[in-house]
């Protein structure tokens, strides 16, 4: 809803100025995706950086410390699992339609 018609809004206003565009975080599901290449368009490419659940456990630890964020561990674990829960369908729907490019 509001942040796809943001985007939108955002990517119209600098069209005549630009070669493309790069975004970063979104979509986050597929859902989002749909949407998306309904009332945009298709992307050319969706760019995926891909690290283990250990890499994104210790740095956003890390990034709890200097924050001084309360998050412990196990609330770490479960952002991770949801953000899979989220991620793999989508990561699978742009790998069917090989507009995925994978970054480890």
């Amino acid at each position: 809803g509001i942040v796809l018609e943001l985007l939108k809004e955002a990517m119209v206003s600098t069209l005549g100025d630009t070669k493309g565009f790069l975004i970063d975080g979104y979509p986050q599901e597929l859902k989002d995706a749909e949407e998306f290449e309904s009332k945009i368009g298709e992307p050319k490419l969706v760019l995926c950086l891909d690290c283990s659940a250990e890499t994104m456990s210790s740095r956003l630890l890390m990034g709890n410390q200097s924050s001084q964020n309360t998050e412990n561990t196990e609330t770490t674990e479960e952002r991770i699992e949801s953000y899979y829960q989220a991620s793999n369908p989508l990561i699978a729907y742009y790998e069917s339609k090989t507009q995925l490019c994978k970054v480890n």
